[in-house]
């Protein structure tokens, strides 16, 4: 609603920009002052434009489901296991980790 509100504003702006600047002044002393108002105007909408970019946006990359860490679950990884003629399991190589799995709602 917003973004709408500044892009309706920043057009108006503009537009009474164009008209003001475009009409000759009589005084020759007035024509920086509407120079002045069409350059305050334009840095205005530039920083109203910037303000507008800025907000956090995360409304666009929320979906329903919520994510977070699962506890903390520690265990081997990459390892290779054998049986050996005894007929005893054998397990080498490999490294022991920690890792916390996502759970999503």
């Amino acid at each position: 609603m917003m973004k709408k509100l500044l892009s309706a504003l920043m057009a108006l702006v503009l537009v009474t920009g164009v008209t003001v600047s475009s009409i000759q002044p009589a005084e020759a002393g007035r024509g920086g002052r509407v120079a002045a108002g069409v350059a305050a105007g334009i840095i205005g909408l530039g920083l109203l434009g910037a303000y507008a970019h800025a907000r956090d946006r995360d409304y666009y990359y929320e979906s329903r489901e919520r994510c977070y860490p699962g506890p903390e679950e520690c265990g081997w990884k990459n390892r290779r296991c054998f049986e050996n003629s005894w007929g005893d399991t054998v397990c080498r190589g490999g490294r022991w980790t920690c890792w916390r799995p996502t759970y999503c709602d």
